[in-house]
């Protein structure tokens, strides 16, 4: 893609309203999922999201108009009934918090369904464009929709600036929340109200079906990278304003590919990224650091056992047939003592028999030390 098919890509007005919807979305989304997947609540936002789909098909009926606003408004409440049914279900019943996810994800997009259905099979004009809520579609925004996800994406993160300590406190130690006198439930439910925004003003753009998504996948892989909470917000609001960003621009260079899909599957590249190369808890790190463990656990093994063949005979040098060597490192020895001749602990004479070097008999002897301090412990008087 050269820079001049860029450029008049973006200089058309619907390019642009997607572009900066899909980016105010991932921004948002991004940095309020980090609590969720801190809180251990991934569940809760796909419940949320699916919540909302009754409220959308009940508003329209009500009002008997598909402004934004007001479809939106409905959402909002459908989702906030739903997250306190799930609260109100957990804390007076023995059900358990996953079921309940459960039970109020699909009662309630299960109810979205019919009345979406009903809405479709009236006459009436404005209908149209109703089902868009269930996979979003982005090329749909209107100007005025963008300039309301801006609005409610400034309140979002202006409550989120003010209540940064009260929701870190509660994010980490609600124990420690309650004793310090902080109203724990008034916090836990003005956050879990902004996450119920923040998939409200996505339902446009990638859905209902989607939204979790959004919420997550940015957080769980911004979270293999730091940490600490200010950074991992960060992290992954860049991750879901880059994944939005590039969604919208591939979607609008390729006909009939639909924007809230395409940011998925960027996405998910980040995860799966994230979840390899991190360098704090990456898969391929984590194996990186596991072998150099390993090394240097069969590395100290065997000049500890050459300290204690050495200790036989009279000379500390005395070279040992590889077979007798072989008996205790099966399978590594070669390798084993080549690495302790690079370090010039080790050296083998002609007729293929190892010894200790000096060097090696000092390390050997400082090893065996650390080693017997390590398990001493102080007889009780």
């Amino acid at each position: 893609m050269n820079v001049e098919y860029l450029v008049q890509l973006f200089s058309d007005h619907t390019m642009q309203v997607v572009f900066l919807g899909a980016l105010v979305l991932g921004v948002t989304a991004g940095s309020l999922g980090a609590f969720a997947v801190l809180r251990q609540q991934s569940l809760l936002g796909d419940a949320i999201a699916h919540a909302t789909l009754p409220g959308v098909g009940l508003a329209f009926l009500i009002i008997q108009n598909k402004s934004p606003l007001v479809l939106l408004i409905g959402a909002g409440l459908a989702g906030w009934i739903g997250t306190l049914l799930i609260k109100v279900i957990t804390e007076h019943t023995r059900i358990q918090r996953d079921t309940a996810l459960g039970i109020t994800l699909s009662v309630f997009f299960g109810f979205g369904l019919v009345l979406i259905t009903l809405v479709q099979k009236m006459p009436t004009a404005t209908k149209a464009g109703l089902d868009k809520f269930l996979f979003g579609n982005a090329a749909t925004l209107l100007v005025e929709d963008v300039r309301l996800m801006i609005i409610l994406s400034t309140v979002i993160f202006s409550i989120l600036f003010l209540l940064w300590k009260e929701f870190k406190i509660l994010v980490f130690d609600q124990e420690y929340a309650r004793s310090i006198g902080l109203n724990v439930h008034f916090v836990d439910i003005v956050l879990t109200t902004l996450i119920v925004v923040s998939i409200v003003i996505g339902l446009q753009t990638v859905g209902v079906v989607l939204m979790s998504a959004m919420l997550v996948a940015p957080a769980a892989a911004a979270r293999q990278w730091t940490d600490k909470l200010s950074v991992m917000v960060l992290i992954s609001a860049l991750f879901g304003a880059i994944a939005g960003t590039a969604g919208a621009i591939t979607s609008s260079t390729i006909s009939h590919l639909p924007t809230g899909p395409t940011i998925v599957v960027y996405l998910s590249i980040f995860v799966m990224l994230s979840l390899i190369f991190a360098p704090n808890r990456g898969l391929l790190w984590d194996w990186i650091r596991g072998y150099i463990q390993r090394e240097k656990i069969r590395t100290t093994s065997m000049l500890k056992n050459l300290l204690l063949f050495s200790e036989i005979h009279t000379d500390p040098f005395h070279p040992h047939d590889i077979a007798a060597l072989d008996a205790i490192g099966r399978g590594t020895i070669q390798k084993t003592m080549k690495d302790l001749s690079k370090k010039g602990w080790a050296k083998q004479f002609t007729d293929k028999r190892w010894a200790l070097t000096p060097t090696g008999l000092e390390e050997a002897k400082r090893l065996t030390r650390e080693f017997e301090e390590n398990i001493y412990v102080e007889p009780s008087i």
